[in-house]
């Protein structure tokens, strides 16, 4: 694949990772309740809880989409992922019912625990792009530091 492709492709899956944080964000302010069976006992404050990730989502998305902020969005949505996995196994372990069920939907709240992996490799890749500044300059991947003066 051409390097002009690579980075169509690469700049679409940014822009779907960057809507899906957006919306699903945006989703905690507009319905809290479908994320309070989530919630692990053990945590307190769980609205609180629920719009401060909504925020985390929004701004974390909304961060993908400019270069210079880029990688810092993307490891804040790695560290979101994780914080956010002991919910995902309360889901599983204790067949939570969600979205106005009466029961949980048993093996298919396992489906969430592993679905945790490829959201974390897609958002770990772009912790590994340079920004657009790092390109004009000829930094190199590795050597991201800004040019000598000497």
């Amino acid at each position: 694949m051409s390097a002009s492709a690579l980075s169509r492709a690469a700049k679409v899956s940014l822009g779907l990772q960057a809507a899906l944080y957006v919306v699903a964000g945006l989703n905690h302010f507009r319905d809290p309740s479908f994320y309070l069976p989530m919630m692990p006992p053990y945590l307190p404050a769980h609205l609180e809880l629920i719009y401060l990730s909504g925020v985390a989502e929004v701004v974390l998305g909304l961060g993908l989409i400019a270069p210079l902020t880029r990688r810092w969005a993307a490891w804040g949505i790695v560290a979101l992922l994780i914080a956010v996995f002991p919910a995902n196994l309360h889901i599983a372990i204790y067949n939570v019912p969600l979205a106005g069920a009466e029961v949980g939907a048993g093996a298919l709240n396992w489906v969430r625990v592993p679905f945790q992996v490829p959201l974390l490799i897609w958002a770990w890749w772009f912790t590994r792009q340079r920004p657009a500044s790092a390109e004009a300059l000829g930094e190199t991947a590795v050597d991201a530091s800004p040019p000598s003066t000497s």
